[in-house]
């Protein structure tokens, strides 16, 4: 290796986070700092890192896509017999990380997850390309396989069977995480970085500043 990571550098200059500019509402700040992310048009803004937990306490990450928020939490799509979906079900705490490189921005949200209404899978399923729809059928996600052949021989027989027409497999759906835990994250200068905590606490939201 050419360069040596240990004496990579970068500055944080571009921007500050004080409790007087922040929501009181975290919903309202990650809210804000997710329009600023697509009006950058940053590449992926949606991506988001998914942390679970699984036997004899094995921490495990994947990065998933924010197809929804709103009061009740954040919602993605997934197989429900994945890794994921396994641990999940054994253990429905989990976090979320969404890093905004350009904006030298981090955003941390953890709480318990739990499975969305049927028919919210349902509709989101339905608008989603053919493609997309029939893979839902074909991969038997986190599964070991032989080759990709079996992949590509799943969705052609999904193609036969369903047509332009694919329903919502039992196996696949969205959740949402609760959050009882917002963290914000902001680069600053000399790596005295702005970290603003909100917790629920007895309904309320507490904001509370973190040393860096």
């Amino acid at each position: 290796m050419e360069k040596n990571i240990a004496d990579l550098r970068k500055n944080y200059e571009r921007d500050a986070l004080d409790e007087e500019a922040s929501a009181a509402d975290p919903l309202r700040q990650f809210e804000h700092w997710l329009q600023q992310a697509l009006d950058a048009q940053l590449p992926e803004p949606n991506a988001m890192t998914l942390a679970t937990v699984g036997e004899g306490g094995r921490p495990s990450t994947r990065v998933v896509l924010i197809k929804g928020f709103d009061a009740r939490g954040i919602v993605w799509y997934t197989n429900y017999e994945s890794r994921k979906g396994r641990e999940l079900a054994a253990n429905p705490q989990a976090a979320l990380q969404f890093h905004w490189v350009e904006l030298e921005r981090v955003v941390r949200i953890e709480g318990r997850v739990e499975k969305v209404e049927p028919e919210l899978s349902d509709a989101y399923f339905a608008s989603r390309p053919l493609d997309s729809r029939i893979g839902a059928w074909a991969s038997p996600q986190s599964q070991v396989i032989s080759s990709r052949a079996v992949l590509v021989a799943n969705a052609a027989k999904v193609g036969l069977q369903h047509a332009m027409s694919p329903p919502r497999p039992p196996h696949w759906g969205g959740y949402r995480l609760k959050p009882d835990t917002w963290e914000f994250w902001q680069g600053r200068k000399s790596r005295l970085h702005d970290r603003l905590r909100y917790r629920l606490e007895d309904g309320a939201w507490v904001r509370e500043r973190l040393a860096p």
